[in-house]
């Protein structure tokens, strides 16, 4: 595969760029065009690649392309799961490049979507292409690529209901993950759920003047801000009752296997730029970001926040949380309980509203499979160390209804680093990365 890439590399990188100068926002209603673009685009590659067939079929939000490729039926079934939707680029002005025209810069693409989740995928592509052109692909396979990702996929779990039987696999191949680093490669065995959920804080019926009853009528913004501050107590737990019913606490042997991933607490600090870590007691923060559920604020607004002042003490505050949620714990359980909590402790000088976004539970898969057996053969080729096991703090929601709807595995064979800065300004995708990514993808089919 090495002198393929070498061979092709420049036409890999204009292909990949045609999907990363489409603006694939699935968030945004004024990218819908762009998400049938992009949609179009894969059928295309996926076409030329090799596929017996590729379409793009729709659902009841964005658009999902299936393509395959069937050589025997008596053979095992690789069913690739991606998407290419991308989050937003805000804050524009914090790009060093327009995020929509790639760059290579110091060896890394820079792009939104250029590993999350487009530079990804598009290994696969690549992979199946130099299988069809040597003519050793020994498997079918099969290509579900979805534009809803990063809202929740909230249309793809019932499109894979009525379209199980032309899904049928024997595992989920998903490259939209990370690596511990480029020395030492690990392959994810389980991932995070999450649950997300937006609250609204109302007081007066109106914005009032903040000197005529500030002091006399409760402000929604500090309220709310004490509501969220009562979450977590000091030791780092969630104080929603039940929120950790149905926490399966790892034994200390689980516990002492995942620590063998290498982690350098000062190293981890100084790349954020903070003095200190602040987690859950009694947990490193490997397994505060693995094991373990947490709750953020992913943002809060309210009153004035134009240029120069206004006094005024408004009307309502706003915030959207996100709860990330460990296997076993159940995402619209979760959102229920945090409903209740929430509106049992708002005080009576203020009304409380939450609203459900979007969810899904986490997953573990079993580290003795043939198929993460493979995996871990073709990484040791290509990076020549044996891959650490991890778990992923993040979540894709979506490959738990996979899982239960197909009942196949998922195996997370993700190639991006944390220096790629995915959902933020700037970000990024090695080109090695991109490279030996279709090399151990190849290798994965050969052993697999």
């Amino acid at each position: 595969m090495k002198q393929y890439i070498e061979t092709n590399k420049e036409r890999f990188l204009g292909e990949l760029f045609s999907l990363l100068r489409i603006p694939s926002v699935s968030s945004l209603e004024q990218h819908k065009p762009d998400m049938k673009r992009c949609a179009d685009r894969l059928v295309e590659l996926l076409m030329e690649a090799g596929a017996d067939e590729a379409a793009v079929y729709p659902t009841t939000g964005h658009p999902v392309v299936f393509g395959q490729k069937l050589v025997d039926p008596s053979l095992p079934t690789v069913l690739v799961y991606g998407h290419y939707d991308v989050q937003p680029v805000d804050p524009l002005e914090l790009w060093h490049s327009d995020p929509f025209e790639p760059e290579i810069r110091d060896g890394a693409i820079y792009a939104r979507g250029a590993n999350d989740d487009k530079g990804q995928l598009f290994m696969h592509i690549k992979a199946f292409e130099f299988m069809m052109r040597q003519g050793t692909l020994k498997h079918n396979v099969k290509f579900i690529l979805e534009g809803e990702e990063e809202i929740g996929s909230p249309s793809l779990a019932a499109w894979a209901k009525e379209n199980k039987e032309r899904l049928a696999a024997d595992i989920i191949l998903v490259s939209d993950t990370t690596m511990i680093s480029e020395s030492v490669p690990s392959i994810n065995c389980g991932m995070r759920g999450l649950s997300y959920v937006e609250v609204k804080v109302t007081g007066p019926n109106k914005d009032l003047h903040s000197g005529h009853y500030g002091g006399a009528v409760a402000n929604p913004i500090n309220v709310l801000c004490d509501m969220i501050s009562s979450l977590i107590d000091k030791d780092g737990h969630i104080t929603v009752k039940g929120f950790y019913d149905d926490v399966v606490e790892l034994s200390a042997e689980d516990r002492a296997k995942l620590s063998r991933a290498p982690f350098d607490l000062e190293e981890y600090k100084e790349f954020l730029d903070i003095k200190e870590v602040k987690g859950e007691a009694g947990y490193t923060s490997l397994e505060r970001t693995g094991i373990r559920p947490c709750l953020d604020v992913n943002g809060i607004w309210g009153g004035y926040t134009g240029e120069g002042a206004k006094t005024v003490l408004p009307s309502v505050a706003h915030a959207k949380i996100s709860m990330r949620l460990v296997p076993n714990q159940d995402s619209e359980t979760i959102t229920r309980l945090f409903e209740e909590h929430f509106k049992a402790i708002a005080p009576d000088y203020v009304k409380v509203e939450v609203t459900p976004h979007h969810g899904g539970n986490g997953f573990l898969i079993p580290i003795s499979s043939p198929a993460y057996k493979a995996a871990e053969k073709a990484m040791t080729e290509v990076y020549g160390i044996e891959p650490v096991p991890s778990r992923g703090g993040g979540s894709i929601p979506i490959l738990a209804d996979l899982q239960r709807i197909l009942e196949i595995d998922p195996l997370l064979l993700g190639f991006g680093l944390e220096r790629d800065t995915i959902h933020s300004p700037n970000e990024s995708y090695l080109l090695k990365q991109l490279f030996a990514g279709m090399e151990a993808i190849a290798l994965f089919y050969r052993y697999y």
